[in-house]
This record gives structure tokens, sequence and C-alpha cells, in this order.
């Protein structure tokens, strides 16, 4: 028996290696993505100009000191050493950096995304024979210098993290390629090392090293204390020495000639300067104080500053700053400016940005969760809107199960088949279990508590039920929340029983002796997820699987098998219940493993008989049989098929909320957005969710039956949209029936919301709720999941164009009209994910993560928008004619500024947000205290020099023709919207500018233009009235008295609804008696990461 096994096992792993090799195959078949030629589609223009200034050049000085060599926005350019005009030599779609001269003077190493992603390239001086050197595809190379002997180039190499960007080391390779030698090692994987340096003798290489306390990247850092020092590696001992740092740090090391006198960059308070350190006697000395601001603050994975460097006299270094080329004599301290002029032709990619109208009747449900089918196959039954439908399969049109007004999630069928169970939540009441009839009828609830209940799922014969009780959070409250766990109870009720506070997801084993539990969480979790079991005690726990990247883990009923989500995808493969720990994923080779879902699968269930696996993506519901999916089994096909594809359409349709009757607002002065159309004396009329007229008050007509609200002296523009805005969608559970994060947004004028970064199942919950007139806030556009390039169990895999649309399928298919490329490394996937997009018709809103490069080829290569502020101001000619030729946004969040303090805390510093009563209201107190009572207070000079510098360049961008949106990160949700608004104006932009990027400019940007924005009939009505007049003081954003979304108007100060149909709002957790004061008043809140989040 033990032989036959082993014979078994041997034919099924070769049955799969021959299934996978001829899948790998058919991969390798796809052409090569070539970033220099990514198709058609990019539509690439090329766009001429002249300029005589760069923004962020990097520069090297030949050995013979007769030649310059530096980048601008991706090309390679030559300059004689007394100026002129300079010789592209390296020029096209690829973006290149960082030239430095090898010491003979022959060639020049430079930094090149042409293979894929960055890796070190090398050239003849004059450009040609251009030769990639590294080769990585992951851990990316920038930041080459030559060894002494021009024999090795020593770089920074990257190492991607769970938190964004990551750290770096420095390591060594020959100039004919390899796989490079490790010289130092990074501490973390969040604080980087950079800048290398090699001595002109050989001996020593000097690098900076973020060495701040805390031992991870931190927001906010304190340039006056030391973040970067400067370190030198001893090629001969290996050993590691300390040459300087201090207040203000140090960075950019560079060596003189002679090896005497080592020059770099310290912050000294705001200014950034050239500093000499005599490497004889220690003596350190400025010699010039009007660089550009460094980037000590930021992620500056390709450095503090750009290269520079030493003429071979070592008394004169040349340098970039306030876009030229400089000189500077260390003795005499006298400045020369070396006059450049370059004829940059860029090309240009046409922008990606599509059009989404607004449902205004019906809509077609796509977040269909917790879907579950009946033991004899003939139905299922799922969660949408909130509430339970059943559904025939597989054409029946589904209908509601009860007529209850709680919320209702996570059925269960009884293994009869003639029951269900499932869990409710009301804000009042808050949760419970309930059993009903498959045919509807009364409910009957089951537990006598109030509690947050969760995940309930029947024994085999039906006699039990077991399910957890979760802890609270601050959406639902956190009272009757002791003892959260897994529970027994009796399938009638009563009986409970405590098990375990551990896992997720309980189910009985088929035997009914042991209960099977997911341990790790399901998404923003533990990157490794546990299968385990206990008895029903909760003792003998055992392990059965581990499983990197896994989002779920289901047991088949009968214990043989398991199906499980790998980074979305969903597989299918034995379980092996031998005593041992099985590690599980797709490419275990010590089980058959077969993937089921080409891009992803949710609510994953089995057959009572366990011979087929079911599940859902979107509004699609499919089944497999088990048999189909292996050439094993009795039954199965000599050759796999292709994974299904198509599933059973749930249509589910739903009415678009929609208000009766008809609402003016009189003699107030009306700001269209249209345009810089002011109506001074105006009348807008509203019918319904659509603006029936707006214009001068003598000219529209009112009817009858029409409520009026005088308004004069009073102003009226459109809601404002948020085009960034994280609003509490990260927590995977029950929605609540009231968002206190969608009602501080709309007390405060915010009528739509764009969160670039969320958990799909939960925002896009949130956004039917509202849609449907269920819950109370802004429209909610989202990406869901973002394409995380980093590390996480919820990171997309992107290595080629179909993995691309994958990713993007598995969002669109809930609704997404957008998707977040975030921190992918290299720029072929990135490509990738503009062409999936462009071919699905999706908007693409990535982050650079403070990488001004990466930033810029985003412009380049036609993104949708840049999310968060690049980390680089001022800006000059060559970036403002690169962006302002493309129709690429921006999105610059100010409010957590990248490169410096976070806006935010000039306003926590200068007003006691505390004392704000209608955020109060809205917000529980302890979010608010904990953020705002002790407070950063700096110089006012700091914000000048940080997010005032940056909106100063949102300023020249917007200018030069860039369309600047309003996102304020959900940092403090509502007033955060005032307050970056605010800081877009204190660049210099106009009242009416700044209204504009809160308004008409970003719900074009996120493709509703045509829908909201601007207060033109036949536009939906979404408006806020303000007491005072924004155009003549900003801040009077903040006087709004009443809101009006999708036509239904309310109550600022109580958000209860007025208008035509008067409604009181429910009391949000903290406002009910005997709230229990348990909430962690303690916890610092940093805005939305708190979901568990590390992404922006």
């Amino acid at each position: 028996m033990k032989l036959l096994s082993t014979l078994l096992i041997f034919t099924i792993s070769l049955t799969l290696t021959a299934q996978k090799k001829k899948k790998k195959d058919s991969e390798k078949s796809e052409t090569k993505w070539e970033v220099a030629n990514p198709g058609k589609d990019f539509n690439y223009k090329t766009h001429s100009f002249t300029t005589d200034e760069g923004t962020w050049m990097n520069l090297d000085v030949s050995p013979d000191g007769q030649t310059i060599v530096f980048d601008m926005v991706g090309d390679i350019y030559t300059l004689p050493i007394t100026g002129g005009t300079a010789k592209a030599i390296r020029t096209g779609i690829p973006f290149e950096i960082q030239p430095r001269f090898s010491p003979d003077g022959t060639k020049i190493s430079f930094t090149s995304d042409a293979g894929g992603g960055d890796n070190i390239w090398m050239m003849n001086v004059d450009g040609s024979d251009a030769k990639q050197v590294t080769k990585e595809d992951f851990r990316l190379l920038n930041n080459a210098v030559w060894s002494a002997d021009g024999n090795y180039l020593i770089a920074r190499k990257h190492f991607t993290s769970g938190r964004s960007l990551g750290a770096g080391e420095m390591w060594q390779y020959h100039k004919t390629g390899g796989s490079g030698i490790q010289l130092t090692k990074r501490k973390n994987d969040q604080q980087d090392v950079n800048e290398p340096f090699v001595s002109s003798d050989g001996k020593y290489l000097y690098y900076s090293e973020d060495v701040y306390p805390g031992g991870y990247f931190q927001y906010n850092k304190d340039p006056n204390s030391q973040i970067y020092v400067i370190k030198r590696y001893e090629f001969e001992t290996g050993e590691t020495e300390t040459i300087t740092g201090g207040p203000g740090g140090a960075a950019r090391p560079t060596v003189s000639p002679d090896g005497k006198k080592l020059a770099f960059v310290k912050r000294v308070r705001t200014k950034s300067v050239l500093f000499i350190h005599n490497l004889e006697t220690g003596e350190e000395f400025p010699i010039y104080d009007n660089l550009n601001k460094d980037q000590q603050e930021a992620w500056a994975i390709f450095g503090v500053y750009p290269n520079f460097n030493w003429m071979p006299n070592n008394n004169e270094i040349i340098f970039w700053s306030g876009g030229k080329i400089n000189k500077i004599d260390v003795n005499s301290l006298e400045v020369t400016n070396i006059p450049f002029t370059a004829n940059v032709k860029i090309d240009l990619a046409e922008t990606v940005h599509f059009d989404n109208r607004i449902e205004t009747e019906k809509f077609t449900p796509k977040m269909i969760r917790h879907t579950v089918t009946s033991p004899d196959g003939k139905h299922i039954v799922f969660s949408a809107l909130g509430h339970l439908y059943k559904k025939e399969l597989p054409n029946g049109k589904p209908q509601r199960l009860t007529n209850s007004t709680n919320f209702e999630f996570e059925p269960t069928f009884s293994p009869n088949g003639t029951e269900i169970i499932y869990v409710t939540w009301n804000d009042v009441d808050k949760g419970a279990i309930y059993k009903i009839s498959v045919n509807g009828g009364n409910p009957v609830k089951l537990t006598s508590n109030k509690g947050i209940y969760r995940m309930p799922s029947f024994s085999s014969n039906g006699t039990q039920i077991i399910f957890k009780k979760e802890s609270g959070n601050t959406d639902q409250g956190f009272t009757y929340t002791k003892k959260e766990g897994i529970y027994i109870m009796n399938a009638n009720g009563g009986n409970e029983t405590f098990v375990t506070d551990k896992g997720d997801y309980p189910m009985f084993s088929a035997d009914g002796k042991r209960i099977f539990l997911q341990t790790g969480g399901t998404y923003f979790g533990s990157i490794e997820k546990k299968l385990i079991s206990v008895n029903l005690n909760g003792n003998e726990e055992k392990t059965h699987i581990t499983s990197k990247y896994a989002n779920r883990l289901v047991p088949s009923p009968d214990n043989k098998w398991v199906a499980f989500t790998n980074l979305h995808k969903l597989y299918v493969a034995p379980l092996l219940l031998n005593g041992q720990t099985i590690d599980l994923d797709d490419k275990t080779k010590a089980l058959p493993v077969s993937q089921l879902a080409k891009d992803a699968g949710i609510n994953i269930h089995w057959s009572a008989n366990s011979k087929n696996v079911m599940w859902t993506l979107g509004d699609e519901y499919f089944s497999n049989e088990l048999k189909n999916r292996f050439t094993f089994l009795p039954g199965s096909p000599d050759e796999l098929p292709e994974v299904t594809l198509t599933g059973t359409k749930i249509n589910l349709e739903a009415p678009v909320d929609i208000p009766n009757g008809r609402i003016a607002f009189t003699n107030a002065r009306i700001i269209t957005m249209e345009g810089d159309k002011v109506i001074e004396n105006g009348t807008i009329l509203i019918n319904g969710n659509k603006i029936e007229a707006v214009g001068a008050a003598d000219k529209v007509s009112i009817p009858s039956g029409t409520k009026i609200y005088a308004a004069e002296g009073k102003t009226i523009m459109p809601g404002m949209v948020d085009a960034h805005a994280h609003v509490g969608a990260f927590r995977y559970g029950l929605p609540t029936q009231q968002k206190w994060s969608f009602m501080a947004n709309l007390a405060f004028g915010v009528t739509t919301a764009h969160d670039p970064s969320a958990n799909t199942e939960t925002v896009f919950t949130l956004s039917e709720l509202q849609k449907s007139g269920q819950l109370v806030g802004p429209r909610l556009y989202s990406t869901g999941f973002i394409l995380y390039g980093g590390d996480g169990d919820f990171k997309a895999v992107i290595n080629n164009l179909e993995d691309a649309r994958s990713s993007i399928r598995r969002t669109k298919a809930f609704g997404a009209k957008s998707v977040k490329s975030y921190n992918q490394p290299r720029r072929d996937q990135r490509q990738q994910v503009l062409q999936a997009a462009r071919e699905m018709g999706i908007n693409v809103v990535p982050e650079g993560g403070s990488t001004f490069y990466h930033n810029i080829t985003q412009v380049i290569d036609g993104h949708t928008g840049i999310e968060h502020n690049i980390p680089i101001a001022p800006i000059y000619k060559d970036i403002r004619e690169v962006w302002s030729r493309s129709n690429t946004g921006y999105t610059p969040t100010l409010i957590v500024n990248y490169g410096g303090m976070n806006g935010e805390i000039y306003f926590y510093e200068r007003d006691n947000v505390w004392e704000n009563e209608k955020l109060l209201n809205f917000t529980p107190r302890g979010v608010i205290d904990s953020r705002s009572r002790h407070r950063i207070k700096v110089p006012q000079e700091e914000y000048q020099n940080g997010h005032i510098l940056v909106s100063e360049t949102v300023k020249d961008l917007s200018e030069a023709g860039v369309k600047v949106n309003m996102g304020a990160h959900g940092q403090l949700q509502g007033l955060g919207a005032h307050w970056e608004t605010w800081m877009i104006n204190q660049g210099g932009l106009s009242n009416l500018e700044t209204l504009k990027a809160a308004t008409i400019n970003s719900a074009e940007y996120i493709g509703a233009g045509e829908d909201i924005g601007s207060l033109k009939v036949g536009k939906l009505a979404d408006l806020i009235v303000m007491d005072k007049n924004p155009l003549e003081d900003i801040e009077n954003t903040l006087s709004i008295n009443m809101v009006m979304v999708n036509g239904r108007l309310y109550d600022t100060e109580t958000m209860n609804e007025i208008g035509n149909n008067p409604k009181e709002r429910l009391p949000f957790f903290w406002e009910l008696d005997g709230y229990n004061q348990a909430f962690p008043w303690h916890q610092e809140t940093q805005g939305f990461m708190d979901g568990g989040c590390t992404c922006h």
C-alpha cells in the first residue's frame, strides 16, 4: 500500500509537471516587452523644445576636465566645460540618468530602464555601443560609480519590502556583467544606503546611510537632527566607519581626486548647503548655501541630491543648482555659471483617460458577497446591498429573502438544505445570528446577547453551529465585544461555549470532532496564512497547511481537498492530513495543484458532496467539477481544459436612490465652475436629483410646489470632489448602516470621493450602499486593491501583459473605473498596466512613492495622473514643457507632503482642531484628540520650505496647463479636504482656480466630469451652500451650512436630511447610552493607514 501511494504521488507529480511545462512554454512564447517600443496604442508624439535650464540634473566631469556629461528628463548630454550647446548622446523613450565617466575617460556608465527596469549600462563617450551590464528584474540598481581601475561598477541595489519603497545595499559588478558581489548589508528593509563614490586610489567606497532613530522609514523627520551620515568602506579589510554626519545630516559624498577633501550636502535649517570635509584634519566648513532643497526627508532611492564632481585640479567642483550648471572654487568660493542650451526631443504617449457616466436610474450591483450554494445545487443565497438574496440557478431573478431593515450577511445552508443561518448588523441593536427557512418567512433569532457575530457554520449533522465573535472597531464601536473568539452553540440557539480566541472562518471537521480555522487574516494580514485545527475544547492544535500569500484556505466538506487563493488567484489541491505541516501555494510540487480561476475568485465554497468548487467574481457565479481540474480522478480528461472564463450572471438590478420634488435656492452667489462664470444674484432649481435651471434670479421660473430656500448673501458652488480620499475602507468585515467617515465628509461638503487604495470587497460594498440610498455619504469611486509592487498578501505580480490584464479584470469586475499602479518597480510593468488599461477602458492613477524619476516616466508614458506630490521643488522649463504637453493630471496631496513636513501639521499647529464642533459631531473624539492636542511646533519657514514650496510648484504646473486636483488622503475626514484646498491656494493659485481643483478638475480627472463638478442644467445635483464667499477668502469654504448630494439636502451641523424628505440621522456608536469607554483613547492615529495597510 505504501508503495502504491508513492507511485501514485510520483505519477501525479509527473502529470502536473507536464501540465505546468506546457503552460510555461506558452508563456515564453509571448512577445518580449520593449520599453522603447511598447506598442502603437501608446501613440508617442515627439515634443521639441529648447531650454537653458533643467530639473534635478545629475552630472559628471571627464578625467581630463574638458567635458561635462549630464542628464535631463531621461536623456543624456555632453557639454564642453566652458558651456555652449549640449550634444544629446542618448535619447528616446527609455529613461536614462546618472552618467559617470570611467577613470580613463573612454566610457560612461548610466542608469537605464531600457531593459525593463533600472539597471546599470555602459557606453562609449559618444553614446555608441551601449551595453547592459546588470540584469536585475526585481532588485533594481542605480547610482553606479566606477572602481579606480575601471574594471568594476559599484551601484546601489534596491530591496523592496512590505513598506512601499524599501532600502538599498552596495553591490559590485564586473563591467562585463554577472550576478554581482554584495559589499554592504541593509540593517532593515526601510532605511536606505545610497550614493556610492570610490576614491581615486581605489582604497575606499564612500556612501550615505539613513540612520534616523526608530529603524524604519518615517514621515516628518527632523532635518535639523541627523538623518543621513556618510560612511566609508575599506576594500582591503571590509571594515566600515562613519566619516561625518551630525545635525543636518550628510549625503552625496564626493571625494577630490587627491583623496584629501570630501564634498557633501548638509541641511542647515532650511538651506541645503555644500560642505567640505578635510579627510586629513577633520575640518568641516560650508562653501555654498544656495543648493536646491535636498531629499533627506523623502524616500530618496536615487539619491538625496543629484551627482556632482570635482575638477581634476582638486580646487573646483561642478554641480547643479537653481536649474543651472555651476562651478565653484573651493578656496575663493567664487561661483561661475556654465551656460548651456539643450535642444530637447521628448516622446510623449497619449494619456490614458476615460469618462464614466454615473448611473442615474438603475444599476447592476457587482459586489456580490458571501455566496453559498444549496446542498441540492439548485439555488444560491448571497448578500448584496446589505441584504440576503436568493437566486434559482441558472436563470432565476434574485429575490430578497427577508423584509428586515437589518443588514444581513454570511448565510450558510443547513446540511439538509431547508434552513439558512446568517448574521445581522444594526447600528443601535448591534449584531445577532438568525435562522430562516430557505423559502423565507419570519427569521428566528438564535443569539441572546448583542455582539459582532461572524462566519456561522453548521456541523455536518446539523445539530450545532460554530461562529466567531469579533472585537470592536472604530466603525461598529467597542460595546458588547468582550471575549472575542470562536464559539459553539446548539442549532436552535443556546448553550454557547467558548472554544478558542484564535482564527477565522471556523468549520467543523467531517467527523465533527475537530474545528478547522484559518489564521493570519484575509487581506492586509500576515504574509503567511495557516490552516489549523483544534478539538472541540480549543486544545490539541495542529497546523495542517502554511501558505505564503494565501488569502483563503477552504477545506472541502469531506476534508480531502482544499481550495485556496494565492495573490487573488484561485487553486485547488488535495488536503493531506498526515500529521505533518504542508507548505502549499501555486508552485507546490509535493501535491498536485490546479488553477480554477484565471483572474480571481471570492466567496469560495464547496458542494455538499465535495465534488464541485464554487466562487464568484463580480456579478458572476462559477462552478467547477473537481474531476475536470485534474487528470487522475475517475472521469477526468486526458488533458486539462482551459480555466473557466465565463460564469452565470447574478442579474441583480437595483434602483438608484432619487429624491422626489423640487428645491430652489434663490438670490445666491453661484460659482458655477463652468469656465469663470459666477452669477452674483442667481437661482438654482433642482428637480429630483438633477439641476433643472440655473441662472440670474430674474431669469429662472420656479414651479409651484417647489421647496424654496432664500439664499441672499450666501454662496453656492458644486460639491467638493476629493480625488485621493481614503474613506476608511480597509477593514474586512461588516459595514455599518451609518458610517461616520462618510458623514464627516458630506458634512464638510465632499460629495464625491475617489479612494485609490482600499479593500475591494469593502469599498465597493460601501459604494453600492450609497448609490442605493442605504448609506448616507459621498458618491464613492475606488481602485479597490492597489496593484502593489512591494510585498504583501494583496500585491500584484506583473511580469507580462497578460498579468496586467488579469490584475485589471479582477478589480473592474467589482466596479472599478480606475486602478492604482503603486510602486511597480520596473517601467515595463508600469507600461503593461497602461496597455491593459487602454484595452479595458480603465484610468490609471499611479504613485511613484516620492521618486521623482518614476513620476516623470509616468507622465511620459501617459498615466491618467500622478498621485502625491513630486518631491522636487522647484521645477524648471524641462519639466513644465513635458508635463504641460501631456494630459496627465496632478493630485499633490500636500496634506501628506513628500520631502518635508506634512501639510496637515501646519493646521494642527495653527488651529485648535479639537474644538471644531462640526468635526466632533461626526468623528470619534479619540481620533481627533490623539492627533491634535499634543502638537508639533516648527518655525514657519519650515512650512515655507515644505508644503508651500511644493504648492508653488503646483501653481507653476497649473499655469503651464496641468490640471491640478484636490486630494486629502483621508488624513482627517471632511476637514482635510478644506486644508488641502487651502494649501493648494498657498502656492499662489487664484481662489477660483483653487476651487476648480476641488470641484470640476477632480470630477473630470476621475472620469465623472460629464455629470458632476459644475453647476449646469442636466448635471446631477451635488452642491454646497456657504454663509461666506470663498472667492474673497479661500478659508470661507468652511462656512458650509447645507450640502446636497444627488438631490438630497442635509443640514451640515446635524446631518439630518431636510428639503422635501426630512429625516433624522441615527446616533453613532459613541452617542449611544452606555457606550463602552474601552475605546483606545491612547492610540495615535496616522490617518487611513490604521486599517492595516502599509500603502498610500
